[in-house]
């Protein structure tokens, strides 16, 4: 299946009309009808937005894997959906870092706060 298939049938999914889709990616409704029928191909930071708007992989949009999600061990899928990053666990187990410095238990509690409230502004 080509990408142009995939993000149709991806936005059709949703119940949405290519004017809503469009809106949200900032391209006009003819650009987008044009990655639909393959006329034109989406640029990275395109595919990037779709990708995550519809929780897939850009490899499932461009017809790379033929499936929305890799299959996973059900005990991994369990332990990513719980993972939290201020864990003190994770954080040692990981050691997480930026610019060459391991975070700190609440560093890792400000950055969650950042996102959290970047989130809700979305």
């Amino acid at each position: 299946m080509d990408y142009g298939t995939r993000i149709a049938e991806l936005r059709e999914k949703r119940g949405w009309k290519q004017e809503e889709l469009a809106q949200i990616l900032g391209i006009t409704r003819a650009a987008l009808s044009h990655y639909e029928k393959n006329r034109r191909k989406p640029d990275f930071d395109t595919l990037t937005i779709l990708a995550n708007l519809f929780g897939v992989s850009i490899d499932y949009l461009i017809g790379r894997i033929p499936h929305t999600q890799n299959d996973m061990n059900p005990e991994v899928k369990q332990f990513i959906d719980h993972l939290e990053l201020s864990d003190k666990d994770i954080l040692r187990r990981f050691n997480l870092m930026i610019d060459g410095r391991s975070l700190s238990e609440e560093e890792a509690k400000r950055f969650i706060a950042f996102i959290r409230m970047e989130r809700m502004m979305e």
